[in-house]
């Protein structure tokens, strides 16, 4: 049965990618001269994403404190990664941010594409002039009043609960003055865990956006020292959404 599933949730994915690719290319082409910052491709890829989320019968979603964003704030956004699913499914939040991807991602087909079609930012994680070079265009982007997106862990869990942050993150809400947003996702991992190609059973995908935690309380100038307390804190929140939902 689950291959029965993962064959009609690729060919509904296949079906949206044949209708939504060629649109979106000839959109951005037409925009490139004067969308400076690709902000209408961005919006084409979040309701891209909104449909095909809300159309794949497999799993249902639940999105909780969105509005704890607010509006006109510019964020550095986190969050948890179980799944490469997740990627479709924070775009379903409806923020304007810019991606900081792992550069092998430019290498997957459509997805690399995306990335450079919505002038995406990304980096090689074992260069440190990439590194370098990722950090000062992050910085750029949050001057300019873009909120960036990133997953701190750096790749995928392989057991849904969540890992090493690394500092990158957090010295660019340090260095920018900008708020952290943190946001949980559970279910993904259930579903489409790493290196996996067969979807599993229905799951309830739960999104949920914690308080943004403002620079004044962050009680630390050290990078290290803030990705510690933000892995624990979403440490403990996990386990308190995993409590209220009945999910280990």
């Amino acid at each position: 049965m689950d291959v029965l599933k993962s064959l009609i949730v690729w060919f509904i994915g296949l079906t949206f990618l044949v209708i939504f690719f060629p649109l979106t290319f000839i959109v951005w082409l037409i925009v490139l001269p004067f969308d400076r910052d690709r902000s209408v491709v961005h919006w084409m890829l979040i309701g891209q994403a909104c449909v095909i989320s809300h159309t794949v019968p497999i799993w249902k979603i639940k999105i909780e404190g969105r509005n704890k964003a607010i509006p006109g704030t510019t964020y550095v956004i986190i969050s948890n990664h179980q799944s490469i699913l997740d990627i479709l499914l924070v775009k379903c939040l409806r923020y304007r941010f810019k991606w900081i991807s792992k550069i092998e991602n430019m290498k997957v087909p459509v997805l690399g594409w995306y990335l450079r079609m919505a002038d995406y930012i990304t980096v090689d994680r074992g260069d440190k002039e990439s590194k370098e070079i990722m950090m000062l265009e992050s910085y750029k982007v949050l001057q300019k009043g873009i909120s960036l997106m990133i997953f701190p862990e750096g790749t995928r869990s392989p057991d849904c609960l969540i890992g090493f942050f690394r500092r990158g993150a957090f010295q660019l809400a340090i260095s920018a003055d900008k708020p952290v947003l943190p946001v949980l996702i559970d279910g993904t991992g259930g579903i489409l865990p790493k290196h996996g190609f067969i979807f599993g059973g229905r799951h309830r995908i739960v999104i949920r956006v914690l308080d943004p935690v403002l620079p004044g309380s962050f009680g630390t100038n050290d990078a290290d020292d803030l990705a510690v307390q933000f892995q624990n804190m979403m440490t403990s929140a996990l386990s308190d959404l995993r409590n209220e939902t009945g999910r280990k």
